[in-house]
């Protein structure tokens, strides 16, 4: 029986992305789900739009960090505010592509976001601080950064984020079933409606 499939945009430097990839993985269990993941460069779209997220107002940044450790405990999901945030993500997300070739992306891309939003470990913004996660998983790191840097890949990571904008990805994690949008970590439900919608 053909496995049902559920795409998920995403980006490293999103908290939600990060607890989207946990909360889904037994819903995909329950459905007999496959995941496929589609790297989004949220920063690029970010200044296309003028829009920097530590402009707003600290009210509602200090609302945001509360009702994060409030999934955290919830959901007993490690989680910490990194010291540095933003970070520039463009590598990590070339990284993954690269990655897809050895058919260890999804490993890969929970590598990093648990270095980053667990560890608080903000080197995988650079080569250096991912070289380590590809090696942990088989994959020669100097092979791993030729393919990261490559044209190739940059044109994958760009066609893949232009892709999502054209089916009105605004922001991630964006979860799509079928022709079904949903945005955030808290629409699992939803997701999981569809799942049986599909059948």
């Amino acid at each position: 029986m053909q496995k049902k499939k559920v795409e998920i945009y995403w980006d490293v430097g999103s908290t939600n992305t990060y607890f989207a990839l946990k909360l889904i993985k037994p819903i995909l269990e329950r459905h007999n789900a496959e995941l496929v993941l589609h790297p989004f460069n949220l920063g690029y779209v970010f200044r296309n739009n003028n829009y920097e997220l530590m402009k707003e107002s600290k009210a509602k940044l200090r609302n945001r960090k509360r009702d994060l450790m409030r999934w955290s405990e919830k959901y007993n999901i490690p989680f910490q505010i990194p010291r540095q945030f933003p970070i520039k993500s463009s590598r990590a997300l070339r990284g993954s592509l690269a990655m897809r070739r050895h058919g260890l992306e999804l490993e890969f891309v929970e590598a990093v976001l648990s270095l980053y939003w667990v560890q608080g470990d903000a080197s995988i913004a650079e080569y250096a601080g991912l070289r380590p996660i590809a090696q942990s998983l088989g994959v020669d790191p100097d092979e791993f950064e030729r393919l990261s840097v490559s044209d190739e890949i940059g044109v994958e990571l760009a066609a893949s984020t232009d892709k999502g904008l054209e089916r009105d990805v605004f922001g991630v994690p964006m979860i799509i079933v079928r022709d079904e949008l949903f945005w955030g970590k808290d629409r699992m439900e939803f997701v999981e409606d569809e799942l049986r919608r599909a059948g």
